[in-house]
């Protein structure tokens, strides 16, 4: 089993849960490089803003082209509460696969 096989079958529980498609756990994670094997940079930090704010910019906005500042943010907050904000372990690739799941731009990480 590859290294990325195995950070895949981490996430499945909490794909699961969230109702995330394979094919769009793996696409998100694919999209997110070498970022996933980084024990910080594979998890996104609810109560960090600057964070939250990266997410808008480099992933709402430059990757899935949403342009409506008050709906990303209103999505992740959405999603920060879904994931619960007491759990300090929101895997990224689960978070982003939710905001596009939020969206309904599944399809581009197929």
């Amino acid at each position: 089993m590859s290294k990325f096989d195995e950070v895949l079958a981490s996430y499945a529980d909490d794909a699961k849960k969230h109702g995330i498609s394979d094919s769009l756990l793996k696409g998100v994670a694919k999209g997110l490089g070498p970022s996933i094997y980084n024990a910080d940079s594979s998890k996104v930090s609810g109560s960090d803003q600057a964070e939250l704010d990266r997410v808008k910019a480099n992933f709402l906005s430059k990757k899935l082209g949403i342009t409506d500042d008050a709906a990303m943010t209103k999505a992740i907050a959405e999603v920060v509460e879904e994931m619960g904000s007491s759990n300090r372990n929101k895997q990224r690739v689960i978070f982003y696969a939710i905001l596009a799941k939020k969206f309904g731009k599944e399809s581009m990480f197929a």
